[in-house]
């Protein structure tokens, strides 16, 4: 059983709804159970849409794993309107851009046009989307350009690092498992296999198409509406899926080291251990004690490890979070040699968070940081366009902006010190990518 199926009904729309959230912002449901959500910005020329499903990797049983990225590969390759050429060639015809991306909870398709062109991009994402054929011959050409870019991810060591790092806390779990899948699944994986995953799993309760720019709502509803019909996706009445529910099977692993050999020019550092959900109350205060760990030129780890001694060109904090599980991390790359000589640091550094807190003036800055990053990444129709679904698909609800601000403005010193005990003094995980042996970092 996926962590998907135990999904409840919402509240069963017997009509279209349509109601306004926040200034410029409405929300429509589907008898479908589709959901559409628009934002209104008269100023600007450009619109931004987005089909949002959610589903994704940790939605995937161990023989389909990697079947939510190929299916976004695939849905670009052509519908029984449209070639995969005439896919892109419209939308490029107009200056526009379209693409996609998978996680491990949700898989979005997205477009960028002029304002007039919102129609077309309407037309052809929702097309590509609701109707593709995934063709036995597409499946084949994609499968080798999905082996591909394994292989060029495994290339990549500042990026494998971090999915070492997920596997060494989360296991089995599908949580722990690469998104792209790997080479053992995705080459015996069937056409047949692929198309049930998409039209058992992509169905209308579970989509959101989010809107935002030089756009009125009901002209979207209606484009939408008429995109739809007559696909899989135009179908009876049913409810919104309610957001992810926790999943009982996400255990996180005991502290371990995980060294993975390679020979690089750089050792790529990845320590730390479970976080928190994104429905945690707490995730204000986490969102403050990273920025103050390691998220930007003035945190105490780029300072200590970069600036002052000049052991690494980049080394920060993250904090990733799912619906029912997270995980924070500090990530350095730096030459061979100098690697123990980092994770000394690192430690002594989450050693001492841990220990003694943070003070007021790292607080004021921390807020800040989170403050302005937030607000200033909602400056282009694309983030607003995320924010809708993410807010819709992921929490259930919208946050408003002076809502949230608000609420990172309430963390206390001691709430964030709290949190950083908690999160630092237990045991940590270690992930390593480089020219090193299973013995190079004893526990």
């Amino acid at each position: 059983m996926t962590a998907n199926s135990n999904r409840g009904p919402a509240e069963r729309p017997a009509r279209v709804s349509t109601k306004t959230l926040q200034d410029g912002v409405k929300k429509t449901v589907l008898p479908s159970g589709l959901r559409i959500l628009t934002e209104a910005i008269p100023t600007t020329r450009s619109a931004s849409l987005g089909i949002w499903v959610g589903i994704g990797s940790r939605d995937e049983t161990p023989s389909l794993h990697g079947a939510s990225h190929f299916l976004e590969h695939l849905l670009f390759k052509g519908t029984h309107k449209r070639t995969a050429l005439e896919i892109s060639a419209e939308i490029e015809a107009v200056g526009g851009e379209t693409n996609a991306f998978t996680t491990k909870e949700y898989t979005c398709y997205y477009a960028r046009v002029l304002d007039a062109d919102l129609p077309l991009a309407v037309d052809v994402l929702v097309d590509a989307v609701a109707d593709s054929l995934l063709e036995p011959a597409d499946v084949e050409t994609e499968r080798g350009v999905i082996l591909e870019e394994i292989a060029m991810h495994e290339d990549e060591p500042g990026d494998e690092v971090h999915d070492v790092f997920a596997e060494a806390i989360f296991g089995n779990h599908p949580l722990g498992r690469l998104i792209s899948g790997t080479p053992e699944s995705i080459t015996p994986m069937t056409r047949d296999q692929i198309n049930r995953f998409y039209r058992k799993r992509y169905t209308a309760p579970e989509v959101v198409i989010a809107a935002a720019g030089n756009l009125d709502h009901a002209t979207v509803v209606k484009l939408v509406r008429k995109a739809l019909a007559g696909t899989p996706l135009d179908t009876g009445a049913a409810e919104p899926a309610v957001t992810r529910p926790s999943d009982r099977r996400v255990r996180v692993a005991r502290g371990k080291t995980v060294i993975v050999h390679r020979d690089t020019e750089q050792a790529h550092i990845v320590l730390g251990g479970p976080g928190l959900g994104r429905h945690d109350e707490r995730r204000f205060a986490l969102g403050v004690l990273n920025n103050v760990l390691g998220g930007g030129m003035s945190s105490r780890l780029f300072q200590e490890i970069r600036e002052k001694r000049g052991l690494a060109y980049s080394v920060y904090s993250y904090a990733s979070q799912h619906a029912d599980a997270g995980l924070v991390g500090v990530y350095a790359g730096c030459a061979p040699a100098k690697a123990g000589e980092v994770l000394d640091l690192i430690r002594a550094e989450l050693d001492r968070v841990a220990e003694k807190g943070i003070t007021a003036e790292e607080l004021a800055r921390g807020k800040g940081m989170v403050k302005g990053s937030y607000v200033l990444g909602l400056e282009d129709t694309g983030s607003r366009m995320s924010r809708l679904a993410k807010s819709e698909l992921l929490h259930g609800d919208m946050m408003g902006v002076d809502e949230l601000l608000a609420r990172v403005d309430a963390v206390t010193v001691a709430e964030v010190n709290k949190v950083a005990a908690e999160l630092f003094s237990g045991e940590r995980s270690l992930a390593v990518v480089g020219p090193f042996g299973e013995d190079d970092f004893p526990a």
